[in-house]
């Protein structure tokens, strides 16, 4: 069961790692088949921009489980540590109207406004499938922001961006590496 939960937690992390590796092999096949034999796949192309798509999608939704979207937060270096959580929990409030909103007009086009007979151009598949990722991908992200906001705000972790490094900490490390 953990196992599941584990994967479950990671979702995003496997659709988007399995993403990128089909449509650069994809492209990279295509580049191949016409370097070598002047040949080209038609379907190739407009499914590995689909795929791209939904990669972008699922890597947002990734980015905001580890909280590492972008923000502004230069003016957090003049507020005491414990306000900066409770005042990005109340930006968060508006991203996630935001993101509640987008969930329900996407449905909405999908299964309501959407020309019926539209379809993939090579491929033929009704394009719903392609513009199902938006309702998908905006809900993982709203459940991964409330999941963020819960781990800091509720059980006290310090969740820092993994990309953000603190320019006082890497000087701290030059200072004590030349002594």
């Amino acid at each position: 069961m953990s196992k599941f939960w584990g994967i479950l937690n990671n979702i995003e992390s496997y659709i988007c790692r399995t993403l990128l590796a089909i449509f650069v092999c994809l492209l990279f096949l295509q580049v191949i088949v016409r370097t070598l034999f002047n040949f080209s796949f038609s379907w190739v192309e407009e499914l590995s921009v689909y795929m791209f798509v939904w990669f972008v999608f699922f890597g947002a939704s990734y980015a905001a489980k580890m909280g590492a979207h972008n923000r502004v937060t230069f003016q957090f270096k003049f507020l005491p540590p414990r306000a900066i959580k409770y005042i990005e929990a109340f930006a968060d409030l508006f991203w996630i109207f935001f993101n509640v909103y987008f969930v329900y007009l996407a449905i909405d086009f999908i299964f309501n406004k959407m020309n019926r007979f539209q379809s993939s151009q090579t491929l033929g598949f009704h394009l719903s499938w392609v513009y199902i990722v938006l309702p998908i991908a905006f809900t993982l992200m709203t459940i991964r922001i409330l999941q963020v906001n819960y781990k800091k705000i509720i059980l006290d972790e310090d969740l820092r961006d993994p990309d953000a490094i603190d320019l006082d900490e890497v000087r701290a490390e030059v200072e004590q590496e030349g002594k």
